[in-house]
Formats: C-alpha cells, structure tokens, sequence
C-alpha cells in the first residue's frame, strides 16, 4: 500500500481530542493535522517525536495534513492510521501473501454479519469453507520484543471476537488477523491488564475455534506492505 501522496517529516507538539495533532513542519510553520487513531496510541504522542504527515489539496477537507507515521528515536517505525490496515490486508488477500488464507479466489470486504456488524473480509471459493476475518490495529510495545493488543478497552473488539466465534459454532471459518504496524517487535500477546474483557473474549474465542494470526509490516514514507508471520501467544491470557 503506496500513500498516494508523498509524505513529508513534522515534529509532533501535542496529540489533543483523539483526532487532533498540532505539528510543527521543518519550515517551522505550525499547523494542526487530522490523527487516524481512537486509541490511547501509549508511546507514540509524546510531544516532540519525529512523525511523517501526508499533505492534501482536498478542499473538502478542514485539515490539511493527515498523520500517518511515527518514527521514533530508535529508528523505528510505527504506522498510527487505523484506516491503512484492511487496504495492506486486503491488497496481501489479492496477492496470496497471508499463508493461511492464500487459497481463496474470491475476496468479499465490509460483508454484513453478526449483530448489526460488518465483517472485514468473507472470503470464499469453490470447495473451501467461508472464512470470516477480521482485522486489528496493533501499535503498542512495553516489554522486550512483544507487541500487545489492545493499548485501551474495545468493547467494540470484544464483539467482533464473539461473532467469529458463532461463525465457527455456525460451521464457517473464522480469523482473527492482527497487523502488527510497527518494526521492533517478534511477537504478539494480549494486553490483558489493560483490557480484561477483551482477553477473555481472546481465550474464549480461540477454544471456540477462531484462529488467531499475526503479520507484520515494512513501514516507510513511501508507504506500508504485509511483512512476516508473527508468532501470537495462545496460552491463556487471564
């Protein structure tokens, strides 16, 4: 996934409001610019980080810039924009680059399923069950290698977690897919003490049947693509 625009480096002064940043670009000039994420994005707003911003002529649009990198001190990279997930998963899906769900011909995304819910993907094919997937953001790092999920409480993804597991009870494939979109971690577990509720939602969907997988990312100003599988840690999370 290509940004359309290229991106161009700013330093972070202030993340406000969840969806607002006010950056300082290298021609000094301070503007405020749209941020893409509703999380508590832990480690990636504090003021004076390095981040890469996309610019627009779009007169529709109030703000002017759209955040879309962090790129911290250690020269890692972290994708914020919670929109680009299901566009890398979903030109990964065209291209049989995620193993586990390579065979499928035909690529469904946004179907209705659930109660009052989309899923992110159906995928379909002669001969093959139906596979439900959906997709999660997942930015946050606090010990060693291991990036966790969420980084703050998702009812929201809880639901989604037992909706698949129904589509397993209903004879149908599930999957869990979590895009890691930064470049310094090995390995995913759950964030169990910032959301309880949703890592029991984990464990009980993965004894359900819904399959949990992780891929990461190569992240740059040019843009962010599927990377490898990472390991995901299936013992019991509470």
């Amino acid at each position: 996934m290509r940004f359309q625009t290229p991106l161009v480096p700013a330093t972070l002064l202030k993340r406000y409001k969840r969806f607002l940043a006010d950056i300082r670009l290298e021609d000094g000039r301070e503007v405020t610019a749209h941020c893409p994420n509703p999380g508590s994005m832990m480690g990636l707003k504090e003021p004076g980080l390095r981040i890469w911003v996309e610019p627009n002529e779009d007169p529709r649009k109030k703000l002017k810039y759209g955040w879309r990198l962090t790129e911290l001190p250690d020269a890692t990279w972290v994708g914020i924009d919670t929109s680009l997930p299901n566009r890398v998963v979903s030109e990964a899906l065209a291209a049989g680059a995620i193993a586990e769900l390579a065979r499928y011909p035909q690529i469904a995304p946004e179907v209705k399923y659930g109660q009052n819910s989309r899923v992110d993907f159906l995928l379909s094919g002669d001969g093959l069950p139906e596979a439900y997937v959906e997709v999660k953001n997942v930015t946050l790092r606090r010990d060693g290698d291991w990036a966790e999920f969420p980084d703050s409480v998702t009812a929201r993804g809880a639901k989604h977690l037992d909706e698949l597991s129904q589509m397993v009870r209903d004879g149908k494939r599930a999957v869990m897919l979590y895009l890691l979109q930064r470049t310094d971690c090995r390995r995913l577990k759950m964030a169990a003490d910032l959301d309880p509720g949703y890592a029991a939602a984990f464990d009980a969907a993965r004894a359900a049947g819904v399959e949990m997988i992780c891929y990461g990312t190569d992240i740059g100003p040019e843009g962010v693509e599927i990377g490898q599988s990472i390991p995901v840690d299936t013992r019991p999370q509470i």
